[in-house]
């Protein structure tokens, strides 16, 4: 199988696509620069191209089996700020994706949603994927909004999909950029010994799952023949207090969080139910939150020494 990853040298494509090459898969990555932290991969075909470019999609799509799509030029803090550039750039691109793949005969997609916006505010608890959809953020409606156009090009096209519906991903490579990834975020801050935000009072409550298991995730999605919507958690529920706190015994540093006003777009609680994950591909999350925490800690710390 070849498969192209689309947004591969980011932090979550760059483990997908480790995790397609471990199990012998050909893979081509398309983003739009090269990974941020460690050279081209021998043996991957980049393509250096942005998914608007729609008119160069056939070329990156020739000889392909299988698209995994991982890009996306917003965050849920930024998506607000301008909903129509959030449209512009995610929505349409990926349904121009749609049609060059239709055109050039792709059958299979793994698309990667959200877990932790789609939802809105979670009326169960934890959320199963028949949940209503009801989304606060621009983020959140446009992944939502994507899933109904896979399931259109489904039924109209032949489409297989799984649109995974991810938790708080975690783990070494994330950028830490102070928008996306709590955990990355605050253990660059405690290395460079600046001070931690906490937005509210640290009660608000996420799903925290290490990206190795979301790739082992997206690759038995891939070669599976199922399609749907699948969330992508731990199951288990972890306040912003508690990271803090972990992270203050792996990292030996005492944090006294700075406390920011809370922000109208963040859901109080979202823990996710993975039953249909595991009963579908025989997946489970491996990676226990302290071991996860720590193995990140180190790889941070890699990165301040180098």
């Amino acid at each position: 199988m070849k498969v192209l990853v689309i947004g591969g040298c980011g932090f979550i494509g760059s483990h997908v696509v480790d995790k397609c090459l471990q199990e012998g898969l050909s893979v081509r990555v398309m983003d739009t620069r090269p990974e941020l932290y460690r050279p081209p991969l021998p043996g991957v075909d980049y393509v250096f191209q942005d998914l608007s470019d729609h008119h160069r999609l056939a070329g990156a799509l020739a000889g392909v089996d299988a698209v995994v799509h991982l890009a996306s030029t917003t965050v849920p803090s930024t998506s607000n700020l301008d909903p129509a550039a959030d449209i512009a750039g995610n929505l349409i691109p990926t349904v121009r994706l749609l049609e060059a793949m239709r055109a050039s005969g792709t059958r299979k997609l793994v698309f990667f949603s959200s877990g932790g916006t789609v939802y809105g505010i979670p009326a169960k608890d934890p959320v199963p994927e028949d949940h209503p959809l009801n989304p606060i953020s621009s983020y959140g409606i446009v992944k939502a909004a994507i899933e109904q156009y896979l399931r259109m090009e489904q039924q109209l096209h032949g489409l297989e999909f799984a649109a995974l519906r991810p938790a708080n991903i975690y783990g070494p490579r994330q950028a830490q950029v102070g928008l996306l990834g709590v955990i990355g975020t605050y253990l660059r801050k405690v290395s460079d010994d600046e001070p931690i935000e906490i937005w509210g009072d640290g009660s608000i409550v996420r799903d925290f799952v290490h990206v190795e298991d979301v790739a082992d995730l997206c690759h038995r999605a891939l070669v599976s023949n199922a399609s749907g919507s699948f969330n992508a958690g731990s199951g288990v529920g972890t306040s912003i207090s508690q990271i803090v706190e972990i992270i203050s015994q792996t990292t030996g540093h005492p944090v006294q969080p700075v406390y920011k006003p809370g922000r109208n777009f963040d859901v109080p609680r979202v823990v996710l139910d993975i039953a249909k994950a595991q009963a579908t591909f025989d997946w489970l999350p491996t990676v226990p939150l302290h071991r996860g925490i720590r193995e990140t800690w180190d790889w941070v710390r890699s990165q301040s020494a180098s």
